[in-house]
């Protein structure tokens, strides 16, 4: 049994400039009140097949956790384009919005991204590129989430009717 529920996930600016902020509106529930903080993050995958270009972009702390619902904005930079493989700027690529508690990952969000150079003549080196003509879309109508299991304040087993 989760504590927290994820209730709705929104992104703000879903079609935006490379390097504008990544914008959500996060709306949980909390189940039952938790002795720790909660922890979200969103991580820039910078290349499919390598996660040491991975970024984290933001790590937000919520916290003390109450019974009942609560909503709130994560903002966060956008992902230095000098640590992305010049091959993997543009194109398809995601990001991951995860959430901890007690340093144990119960919930995960996809998204694919899209960048799109918004100019019939890309340059063929990445310091010619003018930021301002690569666009990112994110699909937001096509997450992929994963609920994972963890060991929260009291056990399931704690809990009258359960064995």
């Amino acid at each position: 049994m989760s504590s927290i529920n994820i209730i709705n996930i929104v992104c703000k600016n879903a079609k935006d400039k490379f390097k504008s902020q990544f914008q959500f509106e996060i709306v949980f529930e909390c189940l039952t009140e938790l002795s720790k903080d909660i922890e979200w993050k969103l991580i820039y995958i910078g290349k499919a097949d390598d996660p040491k270009y991975d970024q984290e972009l933001e790590s937000i702390i919520i916290g003390p956790l109450l019974v009942g619902q609560m909503k709130f904005d994560f903002d966060t930079d956008y992902p230095d384009h000098k640590k992305i493989p010049s091959e993997d700027l543009l194109g398809i690529t995601a990001i991951i919005l995860t959430c901890s508690y007690n340093n144990q990952e119960f919930f995960r969000a996809g998204y694919y991204v899209n960048n799109v150079y918004d100019d019939e003549i890309i340059p063929e080196n990445v310091e010619n590129y003018d930021f301002d003509k690569i666009y990112r879309y994110i699909l937001v109508d096509k997450p992929r989430v994963t609920n994972f299991e963890i060991s929260w304040d009291s056990s399931v087993e704690s809990i009258p009717g359960f064995s």
